[in-house]
């Protein structure tokens, strides 16, 4: 695991606390003017102490920031931050980079939209994943679906497109896959 995802992880896990939670959720309703101890513990419904002790757990993560004078606020920015540092460490972003115009297609490293069958967009998805692939030989079945389902949870699906499109060849069997057509050394990007 990355560093960037070993954060991300961190922070989630923070917020993976119902009550941890809550109090998140209440210092950004409350915006720039944040709360006291005092007033998130009134607010949520808990002892003073344990008020203190998830503000501290939320600090510590930089979730939120206090002040000298006692007023906590939310840091909302670092969920942001950490979606993107998820984002950076997705198998399919470093080729993403490269076909700007399927991004729209895909929500956090996640194939979540076919382009229209007839599309140049189509084709392009296709080549995308067989560049994503890099396959050399022959492969069965569960290991294209193994390696697609990084990228997809319709693996089915995107290998019939990528055998429609040509990038992708199946035996008559249907058991056996490779490379269907020679991926071009420099990304369309039109």
């Amino acid at each position: 695991m990355s560093t960037e995802a070993a954060q991300a992880a961190e922070i989630l896990s923070q917020l993976a606390t119902p009550l941890r939670l809550r109090a998140f959720a209440e210092l950004v309703h409350r915006g720039a003017e944040g709360a006291s101890i005092a007033e998130l513990a009134y607010t949520i419904d808990v002892p003073v102490q344990t008020a203190g002790e998830t503000l501290a757990r939320l600090v510590g993560a930089g979730l939120a920031t206090g002040t000298g004078n006692g007023i906590y606020r939310a840091s909302p920015g670092v969920l942001r931050e950490t979606a993107m540092a998820l984002d950076r460490v997705q198998p399919i972003t470093v080729h993403l980079h490269d076909y700007p115009q399927l991004r729209g297609n895909f929500t956090h490293g996640r194939l979540t939209s076919m382009p229209p069958t007839l599309s140049e967009r189509y084709e392009l998805l296709g080549e995308l994943l067989a560049r994503f692939l890099r396959l050399e030989g022959l492969h069965d079945e569960d290991e294209i679906n193994r390696r697609l389902s990084e990228v997809t949870d319709d693996t089915a699906a995107v290998r019939r497109m990528l055998v429609e499109t040509g990038w992708l060849e199946r035996d008559r069997a249907g058991t056996t896959y490779g490379p269907g057509r020679r991926i071009p050394e420099q990304a369309r990007t039109s």
